[in-house]
């Protein structure tokens, strides 16, 4: 057996209508937790199985909730929905999650079912990695699901071990004859004459991607010596000693998005009360249940309190009414044999009983002299067992349980705080969350209501009202900055102020070339601030700069507070808003995953893209009957036309390159808002 500390981590998804509403009726789950357990080689860890109904939105949440978190599991296996029948959608559900996928996974699992019956032509699967997990789709049936997990398990540990970030290089060093002595596997012995051929294109296959993802993955690579970092304009310099070209290094959006991820703060632990302000934040510690939920034995329905008779197969007879509990506090007297106390559904039960009948099993018999209450009650119902209608105390929630995560998010839905408050927490640890700062710059910048016409020159400035209502969306508080004009000691005197009331600032313009443009020298020569990139290899936003500054806090500590300028044209700020000032804040306030949730779509026509750089097109997805996910461009993609941004819900992940995607081709997306669905009109 494997060291516990070593196992990987797999989740059952049964998709299945019948079973959602009756679980009784599935077998598949216990079949392919029998398979883990026997055959998996002691390397598995069941942690958690979920039925659903055939809805695609119901799959998605339940896979996203396993693989978009800090402790995703290492494996998803669903069973079914992956037939032909009307409301099979498994597979519609699954793929558009998936950031690569696994066609090796799925051939190998047709090919040991055809094997064995050639209905298996019948079965849709899909397979692939979202994250950092592994998900395959596994046939409704238990004979089935079973058979093809069986083909492939031996396997998978390794692909989990990729797909969570181990060192390739490491686990191919000996080779693919030790990569099949260590799963327990042999090729085919038809292939054997091959096999240097299969070798050598393994291992080169392997190293290669190894090298490629190593340079994407690799800690960034600071591209000057500390004592020669690329320093912008000296505005005392004058316009004629400027710089004409950028000081700082092009960085593709991934490296840039490394080095937010290695220099944003880590979010500070704070105490609070649990209430309604709590929702939007993130847990900072396990959260236990102070006392037990029910905290004494409550009725689950409206009826009669009894005690079963012991070593009797019958409780029927007529008893008299003494107590009534109802669901407020107070003293009950105990229940005696051959009495009855009239209860309510979530009242206590009186000491002494047993169980509870339900009203509908009973007939009144006799009432009190003066026709209020009820006297004597006939109990129809027999063999009434001990426990029955009853809620025992602890069944909900046991006293010392974990009842929320580290790391958990207080959601708007309820749950969370809803949990919190029936256990009697009074407080618990959060995430704090960080206080925005938004800032415009230029003197051309004039308040977007400012009454009268424009004069020459003058831009009503959107930016700034539109990233605060953008930031506030999120869920986060912001301070108004006010609009700072270009002149060095206004712009310094404003950010220094600022950085003394919050903890990230974002601006717009100012983070070009021009002699005005004085953020950059502002934040390096006056703040003493590191600006970690200047230019980012993408469109719009090519001028994006990201800036930490050291400042004190009130405790006279040395703190780094985070400064993000964005470039003044309005789409460009927003663009660049969401793809790198929105994973700083989730970092600074506990959030994990970081950033855009990526989705799948399909192009509803078709995406000219940039020969130089990647583009992020502003689009408007939709979902359609099947689950399908469609991407359509808000037409022309001006960094200064705003109407651009109008309705767009996803940015679409455009590669730099020559002509046009055509339609239908599927590519990622970054989601911005709520997916409009077909079904919302029906």
């Amino acid at each position: 057996m494997s060291n516990p500390e070593t196992l990987l981590r797999a989740a059952i998804l049964v998709v299945s209508t019948t079973a959602s509403k009756d679980p009784s009726t599935d077998t598949s789950s216990k079949i392919l937790a029998e398979v883990f357990d026997k055959e998996g080689a002691g390397k598995w860890e069941l942690v958690d199985t979920k039925i659903v109904g055939d809805e695609v939105l119901d799959i998605q949440r339940s896979i996203t909730a396993w693989t978009d978190r800090d402790d995703a599991v290492n494996l998803i296996v669903s069973t079914g929905g992956t037939g032909f029948a009307v409301h099979d959608s498994t597979p519609e559900a699954v793929a558009p999650l998936l950031h690569k996928h696994a066609p090796g996974l799925v051939h190998g699992m047709l090919t040991a079912s055809l094997a064995v019956t050639p209905f298996a032509m019948m079965s849709r699967p899909v397979a692939g990695v979202r994250n950092k997990t592994i998900i395959i789709t596994l046939p409704g049936s238990p004979k089935g699901a079973k058979e093809n997990l069986q083909s492939v398990l031996k396997l998978l540990p390794h692909a989990c071990l990729q797909a969570a970030g181990a060192d390739s290089r490491s686990l191919h060093a000996g080779g693919v004859k030790q990569l099949e002595k260590q799963a327990g596997v042999a090729a085919p012995s038809s292939q054997h004459t091959h096999s240097h051929g299969h070798s050598h294109g393994h291992s080169h296959g392997h190293s290669h991607g190894h090298g490629h993802s190593h340079h994407g993955h690799a800690m960034p690579v600071r591209h000057t010596n500390p004592d020669e970092n690329p320093r912008s304009n000296d505005p005392s310099l004058g316009p004629s000693r400027r710089n004409r070209s950028s000081p700082y290094p092009m960085l593709s959006v991934d490296e840039a998005l490394k080095l937010i991820k290695e220099h944003t703060p880590p979010p500070l632990v704070v105490q609070v009360k649990v209430d309604g302000a709590l929702v939007g934040s993130v847990l900072a510690d396990d959260v236990t249940a102070t006392e037990a939920v029910p905290a004494y034995r409550a009725s689950i329905v409206d009826g009669y309190a009894v005690i079963a008779p012991e070593g009797s197969s019958s409780s029927k007879g007529t008893f008299p009414v003494v107590s009534i509990s109802h669901a407020t506090p107070g003293e009950i007297p105990p229940l005696k044999a051959g009495q009855i106390t009239r209860i309510t559904t979530g009242a206590p039960l009186p000491p002494g009983a047993t169980s509870v009948v339900m009203v509908e099993d009973t007939v009144l018999k006799t009432m009190t002299e003066d026709g209020q209450e009820e006297k004597d009650v006939e109990i129809l119902a027999g063999n009434v067992k001990p426990g029955e209608n009853v809620r025992e105390v602890g069944s909900d929630t046991r006293q010392g349980e974990i009842i929320l995560r580290k790391g958990e998010e207080i959601s708007a839905t309820g749950g969370e705080l809803g949990l919190l408050a029936s256990v009697g927490r009074a407080e618990v640890s959060i995430y704090r969350k960080p206080i925005i700062g938004v800032l415009s710059t230029g003197d051309e910048i004039v308040e977007h209501n400012r009454p009268g016409d424009l004069r020459l020159g003058e831009v009503r400035d959107c930016n700034r009202p539109t990233i605060m209502s953008v930031v506030r969306g999120w869920g986060y508080e912001v301070i108004d900055l006010g609009i700072a004009r270009d002149k060095p000691g206004a712009l310094e005197g404003t950010l220094r102020d600022a950085l003394r009331k919050v903890d990230l600032i974002v601006t717009s313009g100012g983070v070009s070339m021009g002699e005005l443009d004085l953020l950059k020298p502002t934040i390096e020569r006056s703040l003493g601030g590191t600006i970690h990139f200047g230019r980012v290899s993408m469109k719009p936003g090519k001028p994006t700069t990201f800036a930490t500054v050291p400042v004190k806090n009130n405790a006279g500590e040395r703190v780094e507070k985070v400064i993000f300028s964005l470039p003044g044209n309005p789409v460009s700020a927003i663009v660049t808003l969401h793809l790198f000032v929105l994973p700083s804040l989730h970092r600074l306030s506990g959030v994990s995953p970081a950033g855009l949730p990526k989705i799948l779509v399909t192009l509803d026509h078709g995406f000219r893209l940039d020969p130089q750089r990647a583009e992020y097109h502003r689009a408007v997805v939709t979902m359609d009957k099947n689950g399908v996910l469609h991407a359509s461009s808000t037409g022309g993609q001006r960094s200064s036309r705003v109407g651009s941004l109008k309705s767009a819900n996803a940015l679409v992940c455009l590669p730099a390159g020559e002509g046009t995607l055509a339609q239908g081709t599927k590519i990622e997306a970054l989601l911005m808002g709520r997916v409009r669905s077909d079904l919302d009109d029906l």
